[in-house]
């Protein structure tokens, strides 16, 4: 089976900007965009709530030649998958064993994992939640772990490579580019090795595309 459309579902400055990075990337402008106003309440609509019960973006719909229709929701399992689903656009190492790919695999889980919900706790306490709910002391703990174990691996990396695996640009990127851009939003990662590294990836027509709606967002 091969595939015949995707599908993404997609509302600016949130996770689903990183798959539509990764769709600009494998497919060009080769897919369908929904976009969806969070701030509207168009999660909640019980159409899109039957797509995904976390009410949440990304969502990708993937639609293969015989008709069958397959629904993903997390955005790291998506970049994984549209970078195995389009091997030519070289976002993973070839040799599923190597040293490369595990590298590659790891850092895009952490940032998928481990970073994202740093993040997302700040965002959460500083920005979303009602007054009585924030708690500082959350947004502490969350600033001190960034400031002392994350960005001083990120930086490491980049001090000795251009990108966070090596001297390619891979999928990880698409995931640990999408937050550096999201921490410095919060005033996290100012080094002037992230900003050479946002640089860098600013210089991809696709990433450039991805994120051309982030003005559009009420701070």
């Amino acid at each position: 089976m091969t595939i015949a459309q995707l599908k993404l579902f997609h509302a600016p400055a949130t996770r689903s900007a990183r798959v539509r990075w990764a769709l600009h990337e494998v497919v060009g402008e080769a897919f369908v965009l929904e976009r969806l106003d969070l701030a509207a309440g168009d999660q909640f609509a019980p159409a899109f709530a039957a797509l995904n019960p976390n009410r949440s973006v990304p969502v990708l719909q993937v639609v293969r030649d015989d008709g069958s229709v397959q629904t993903l929701i997390e955005s790291a399992a998506i970049v994984l998958f549209l970078a195995d689903a389009s091997p030519a656009a070289c976002l993973l190492p070839p040799e599923p064993a190597s040293p490369q790919r595990a590298d590659v695999l790891q850092m895009l889980q952490f940032g998928a994992t481990s970073v994202d919900r740093l993040l997302w706790q700040l965002r959460l306490h500083e920005k979303l939640l009602p007054q009585p709910e924030r708690d500082p002391g959350e947004v502490e703990r969350a600033r001190r772990r960034f400031q002392q174990q994350v960005e001083p691996q990120l930086a490491e990396r980049l001090r000795q490579h251009p990108y966070i695996c090596g001297s390619a640009f891979t999928a990880a990127d698409l995931v640990m580019g999408h937050n550096v851009l999201w921490a410095r939003s919060m005033g996290l990662c100012g080094e002037r090795i992230f900003q050479r590294y946002l640089a860098l990836l600013g210089r991809r027509p696709a990433f450039a595309r991805a994120f051309d709606d982030i003005k559009t967002v009420t701070p």
